[in-house]
């Protein structure tokens, strides 16, 4: 069902909200930052991603892209940490159970448990106001957040009442769903590239960081997801630009950052295919003086 090309378009659609929803995080949507919240809040809610608490989160992960130390999200592993992969995963049906789990369930993870975030002291999520990681004024902004969720599951509860499970599951949550998908493979693919390095705290930089992403082609749904897919380096690099101007921009910077700028447009199932399987763990450079850095490898 999640297949069906309704459900495919409503995703699309869905996700394109979604990605106006990450601009007011960044206020790249208005001048105005209530606009922007409030635009951002209701949007996100509806699509069950809890605003303020992503919206913090995200920022962190700005502040600090391919840190090992302090990044918030796709923080790969070493080697000596992955041995249960080896044996068990490192095959055809097992990149594929990978790749089903991580698109299906990776972003609800996420928001739940922190998995493949930042290793705070204690258990952190998205939902908890005390989790560690936001700060004491971020906390009553969680709560909003979550009142927001809240309101969404009583609202979708009604929907049930009203239109049957059914209904409510193939035109509303499969959908959203599919939203969810979309994300974690747009940001996968954004993070995980064997041209992109990763930094622990003697090499970090905020430049070189926001210079470890990786531009994608998604062909025609470029257009429906505001180009964010084809516009990732600039957008680490500016935050606030908004999606209209995302292209022009890109376009200015690409001559002044040279062989920084990376793109690659091997369509995108390829892609996926392909970075699950030779992007399996990281190992320091050791040939190099530059032993801070770390290099994706396949088994």
């Amino acid at each position: 069902m999640i297949c069906h090309p309704f459900i495919v378009l409503c995703s699309s659609i869905l996700t394109g909200l979604w990605v106006i929803g990450h601009e007011c995080g960044h206020h790249a949507f208005s001048d105005y930052q209530l606009i922007d919240d409030v635009v951002g809040f209701v949007l996100h809610s509806a699509l069950y991603t809890p605003y303020f608490s992503w919206k913090y989160s995200h920022r962190s992960h700005h502040a600090n892209t391919n840190s090992l130390d302090n990044d918030e999200v796709y923080i790969p592993k070493r080697k000596s940490k992955i041995a249960i992969y080896s044996k068990l995963l490192n095959n055809p049906p097992g990149r594929v159970f990978t790749l089903v789990f991580r698109l299906t369930l990776g972003f609800p993870l996420y928001l739940l448990t922190n998995i493949s975030g930042k290793k705070y002291g204690r258990f952190a999520n998205h939902f908890d106001p005390l989790s560690p990681i936001f700060t004491e004024r971020e906390r009553i902004q969680v709560v909003i957040s979550d009142i927001g969720i809240l309101a969404v599951l009583y609202a979708t509860k009604l929907l049930v009442e009203a239109k049957g499970v059914a209904w409510v599951t193939s035109m509303y949550l499969i959908p959203v769903l599919g939203v969810h998908m979309f994300f974690v493979l747009i940001t996968y693919l954004h993070h995980t590239h064997l041209s992109l390095p990763h930094y622990d705290s003697t090499e970090w930089t905020w430049i070189r960081g926001a210079l470890s992403t990786i531009d994608r082609d998604f062909g025609f749904l470029n257009r429906v997801f505001h180009d964010i897919t084809h516009t990732h380096v600039l957008h680490h690099l500016i935050s606030y630009i908004p999606h209209y101007h995302a292209k022009e921009a890109r376009d200015a910077i690409k001559p002044v950052l040279g062989e920084f700028y990376k793109i690659d447009r091997t369509p995108i199932f390829k892609a996926m295919w392909r970075e699950a399987k030779e992007c399996i763990y990281i190992e320091p450079d050791e040939d190099s003086e530059h032993k801070g850095t770390y290099w994706y490898h396949k088994m």
